[in-house]
């Protein structure tokens, strides 16, 4: 029995089906060829699969694995299971294969955002009047983990970070089919005592570092004696069209008063995320 059931698919890859022919590559696998599986047992395999390798390696087997990693339900049910939700529940992910990388890359693009390392990862482009400085926060920050801030001088003090997205992960080809949203936040806040300015720039830039689109509010001034509460600034980059290739991310700002010391504006908990236009 064994003899003949080997007999049998030896001469099924002698006979070519499975062998390249003299004149062209391999024949690919056929529908028949392969064993049937129900395409729920199918989904149920690829969900316990790592997701590259169901597009990248699943998907290319036979046409009936191809529907199941390409299908709205895979990848609806794999961020259920991974707890990747919508926060408007009224809006649907036209591409829930794409939602679910999205989410699942999502991160701070931004390195030491609250200062928890000093000054490192940040390019100093002002450091004016006694420069910038790292402190404890003088009231409490909306996010109770973070206990540090930059703070600002009496002259214009501004730092910057370069975010090359080829090295975080975003290549160009994807980044100028799918032009995911970007979204940028920024945490500051005033003395209470002393008036101050904010100032924030975002470019997004193309290859050779020239800008594509930007962001740059005008300059947010506090009086004396304000109340000191922390502000968000926050800014989406929707449809920016093919080319970007880094994003260049500068803020800062100074005292108004001119006092000697650390008065100026305090920046913290900066971000910038490649993420769904949905969960902006």
């Amino acid at each position: 029995m064994s003899k003949a059931m080997g007999a049998t698919h030896s001469s099924r890859w002698a006979s070519g089906r499975y062998a390249s022919s003299a004149a062209g590559p391999s024949a690919s696998l056929s529908e028949e060829d392969l064993f049937p599986v129900p395409l729920e047992i199918l989904e149920e395999i690829f969900l316990n699969l790592p997701p590259h390798q169901v597009v990248s390696v699943c998907r290319l087997v036979c046409c009936q694995w191809k529907e199941v990693a390409d299908s709205e339900s895979l990848w609806r049910e794999r961020c259920r299971r991974e707890g990747y939700h919508r926060r408007d529940t009224s809006k649907i992910p036209k591409d829930w294969r794409l939602f679910y990388f999205l989410c699942k890359r999502r991160r701070n693009l931004l390195k030491n955002p609250t200062g928890e390392e000093d000054m490192k990862n940040w390019q100093i482009v002002e450091n004016g009047g006694d420069h910038w400085k790292v402190d404890e926060v003088m009231v409490p920050h909306p996010n109770e983990s973070i206990q540090k801030n930059f703070v600002t001088s009496y002259r214009m003090c501004r730092k910057s970070q370069l975010i090359d997205l080829e090295a975080e992960g975003y290549n160009s080809s994807f980044m100028d089919h799918f032009q995911p949203a970007i979204r940028i936040s920024d945490w500051y806040a005033p003395r209470w005592d002393c008036g101050s300015e904010y100032v924030i720039c975002v470019e997004l830039l193309d290859h050779r570092k020239k800008p594509v689109q930007m962001f740059a509010p005008d300059t947010v001034e506090f009086e004396q004696w304000n109340d000191q509460k922390w502000n968000q600034m926050t800014h989406v980059f929707q449809n920016y069209g093919p080319g970007v290739r880094y994003i260049s991310f500068t803020h800062g700002g100074k005292d108004r008063q001119y006092w000697a010391g650390w008065y100026g504006i305090r920046i913290t908990d900066s971000c910038v995320e490649i993420c769904p236009a949905l969960d902006t």
